[in-house]
C-alpha cells in the first residue's frame, strides 16, 4: 500500500502544483526579505516548518483517500469534470487546491511588496488585504504601490 500512496503522490497534478506554489513563494518571500533587509532565521524557520507540515498533511490525506476511497466529483456539475479532466478528487486533491489558494495570495503579496509587477485588480485587492488583515504594509511600500484608477463616465 505505501508504494500505491508514493505512486499516487508523485503522479498527482494538484500536489505538483502545490509544490511549485510553494517553491515559488518561498523565492519571493526570501527576495523580499532581502529587498527589505530584514532576513529573520525565526521567520524563516516558522514557513519551514508551516510549508512542511502542510505538504505533509497532504501527504496523509493521500493515504486517507486510498483507504477510504474518497471521491467528491458527485458534486461537481458534469461539464466542469470534462472541461477539468479529472475523474477523482478526494480529501487531498481538495485540501491541495485550498494551500494552492492560500500560496497563491501569498505569492502575490510578496510580489507586490517587492515591487513587481502585478495586475492592478489583484494589486489593489492585495492592498486592501494587506491594510485590512496584518501589519505587513511598511509605510515606504504604501508609496511605491500606486494604484491608478481611471474616473468612470456616467456611461459606465
Amino acid at each position: 500500500m505505501m508504494n500505491q500512496i508514493i505512486t499516487l503522490i508523485s503522479g498527482n497534478s494538484f500536489i505538483r502544483i502545490l509544490l511549485i506554489a510553494v517553491t515559488l513563494d518561498t523565492l519571493l518571500g526570501v527576495l523580499r526579505a532581502i529587498k527589505e533587509h530584514k532576513f529573520n532565521s525565526c521567520v524563516g524557520i516558522d514557513g519551514a516548518i508551516r510549508k512542511a507540515a502542510m505538504l505533509f498533511s497532504v501527504c496523509l490525506l493521500m493515504a486517507t483517500d486510498v483507504i477510504m476511497h474518497i471521491n467528491i466529483l458527485f458534486m461537481v456539475p458534469e461539464t466542469y469534470i470534462k472541461i477539468l479532466g479529472i475523474e477523482k478528487l478526494g480529501i487531498c486533491e481538495f485540501f491541495c487546491l485550498l494551500f494552492i489558494l492560500y500560496e497563491a495570495v501569498s505569492i502575490l503579496k510578496n510580489m507586490t511588496l517587492c515591487g513587481l509587477p502585478v495586475p492592478a485588480s489583484a494589486k489593489k485587492w492585495i492592498q486592501k488585504f494587506l491594510e485590512d488583515m496584518t501589519e505587513e504594509l511598511p509605510e515606504d511600500a504604501v508609496k511605491n504601490i500606486e494604484i491608478k484608477t481611471e474616473p468612470r463616465t456616467e456611461g459606465e
